[in-house]
């Protein structure tokens, strides 16, 4: 399983994620918790009105977790915070099998390995659940 998951692009992109890029200052933060693996991230958004200027964040996870937030803050900044639910949802219709992904999330199509272990699903997803929480000032749990 390990060659298969994690190829080149995902282990520069895991050891890219592993620097602390958090913003000082921020408007919007949020961090989810994975309870059953441990995995933990905190997302921080510079804005510009509805406009994401920068996303930073602060990943202690395993690799995949950790090449999913750097794939983000790559996609994200020039984009409107609104699409962080909807880039959520075609991520994970991505993993499950689902259509190729259009910009600005082309770049999970690295995470295509994924696809074949349900149980990692929740590491890639991880930084989008933070993500979403960020831009709509909602608890990961969606309240």
């Amino acid at each position: 399983m390990s060659q298969e998951l994690y190829q080149a692009e995902i282990v520069a992109r895991a050891k890219a994620g592993q620097q602390d890029s958090r913003l000082e200052p921020h408007d919007a933060r949020a961090t989810v918790d994975n309870p059953l693996c441990g995995d933990r991230v905190t997302v921080d958004l510079a804005l510009d009105g509805e406009q994401v200027r920068a996303l930073g964040h602060r990943t202690r996870g395993c690799a995949l977790c950790q090449a999913a937030a750097e794939t983000l803050r790559r996609c994200a900044p020039g984009r409107d915070r609104t699409l962080a639910e909807q880039g959520r949802k075609a991520v994970a219709e991505f993993l499950a099998g689902g259509a190729p992904l259009a910009e600005p999330w082309r770049g999970f199509e690295v995470f295509e390995p994924v696809r074949a272990y349900p149980s990692r699903h929740s590491c890639v997803l991880l930084p989008l659940d933070a993500f979403v929480a960020a831009a709509t000032g909602r608890d990961p749990d969606g309240r």
